[in-house]
């Protein structure tokens, strides 16, 4: 179903933008269920649109700049919720395409990848087959109980492929590798193609708000593909082992990179591997050693919100419910007459307003009504208590 942009009494759109973008984000929300089978450690690529086309100014200042702003948000967002999963990045441009951040842990090394993207000139075509082969390449040697994603940010309307890209995505699907397009200009049909026959999900953005929207969507883990096997997975607590009354040794991280200058320093502040004792800088990451995977406990604590979200809010008129209070439960906001519509918790029967009710659900991943209750925190459960 289209979205009808209309405008209002000024002769303005943004009004009609936020509704549709409001009205999207009830409905991802509505869709969420428990108990359902999540990719809890993902492997997420990131393709990028660096082409010529990306230096228009449609989106302000440049598509480029836009892009890269939102994208710093995102990898700190998206390692914030899935804390143990993986992120790389390739850039495509010039009919050619480049692996400029491997699949790492490490969301800052990530950002400062991106930020230097400002410094990278955007010329000629994209090469979508090109990044897409590139991203497989890296992707079908992962475990099979790993979720394989790719997400691509496609500015320009065409692509220059060295051969057929149809082959290429039947590639993708058998692999289980599920690929899902922002478009920035127009809906293309092979990136609708391929974000179909791999099962992602494909949109076109209207402006900066809702591209940002957009992107967002992939913080939460999508459901595990068919093909993803279920496994138990052995997994280690790094450790400290400092004697008393003496200092931690210097030493340097066992994937010391040279272009790294946070691994290259000498540190006494290593995670040492509970298996063979190598040094590590950063968590989660998998021991080169000895191939354990290395979390810590926080990490696993925050994934676990993921398959026990919070019951969606009732959604009601607020003329309904006026009488009850005047006054969002959470941020103390009064509702004023662009509240249409306000959300009730089923359990405690509290009254949210709609910016919360989405921080409720996307970030905080406990109802402040039930929290702040003595009779409703007790049949909470486990599953709803915020982690720390």
């Amino acid at each position: 179903m289209k979205e009808a942009i209309q405008e209002d009494d000024e002769g303005l759109l943004e009004g009609s933008v936020a509704e549709i973008i409001q009205r999207a984000k009830r409905k991802r929300q509505a869709q969420r269920k428990g108990n359902t089978r999540l990719g809890m450690m993902r492997h997420l690529f990131l393709i990028l649109d660096c082409s010529e086309c990306m230096n228009n100014q449609d989106l302000k200042p440049t598509r480029q700049l836009c892009t890269i702003k939102i994208l710093e948000g995102f990898i700190d967002e998206f390692f914030d919720q899935n804390p143990i999963s993986q992120f790389g990045i390739i850039t495509t441009r010039n009919k050619r395409a480049e692996k400029i951040s491997e699949l790492a842990g490490n969301p800052q090394k990530h950002i400062k990848v991106v930020q230097q993207l400002t410094q990278t000139p955007c010329s000629g075509e994209p090469s979508l087959q090109n990044a897409l082969e590139l991203a497989l390449r890296s992707l079908k040697m992962l475990p099979s109980h790993a979720s394989r994603e790719v997400l691509v940010l496609m500015g320009s309307l065409t692509t220059c492929d060295p051969g057929d890209i149809t082959v290429t995505i039947q590639s993708l699907k058998s692999h289980g590798v599920r690929c899902s397009v922002i478009g920035l200009a127009a809906e293309v049909h092979v990136c609708n193609l391929l974000a179909r026959e791999t099962g992602g999900t494909f949109g076109v953005i209207l402006d900066d708000v809702h591209y940002r929207d957009q992107v967002y969507q992939h913080v939460d883990p999508p459901p595990a593909a068919t093909c993803l096997d279920s496994s138990l997975i052995k997994m280690g607590f790094p450790h400290q082992s400092i004697e008393q009354g003496k200092e931690a040794p210097l030493t340097l991280c066992i994937h010391v990179d040279a272009q790294d200058d946070e691994c290259s320093k000498l540190n006494s502040g290593k995670h040492s591997c509970p298996q063979c004792c190598s040094k590590y800088c950063e968590l989660p990451v998998e021991c080169r050693a000895c191939g354990l995977t290395l979390v810590s406990a926080p990490h696993l604590a925050r994934s676990y919100h993921h398959l026990f979200p919070v019951e969606n809010y009732k959604e009601m008129d607020i003329k309904d419910t006026v009488e009850k209070t005047e006054l969002c439960f959470a941020c103390q906001k009064k509702f004023g007459e662009y509240d249409k519509h306000v959300y009730i918790c089923p359990t405690c029967d509290k009254v949210f307003c709609l910016d919360c009710d989405l921080f409720v659900h996307d970030t905080l991943h406990t109802c402040p009504g039930c929290a702040t209750s003595q009779q409703t925190f007790q049949t909470m459960g486990k599953n709803n208590l915020p982690t720390l």
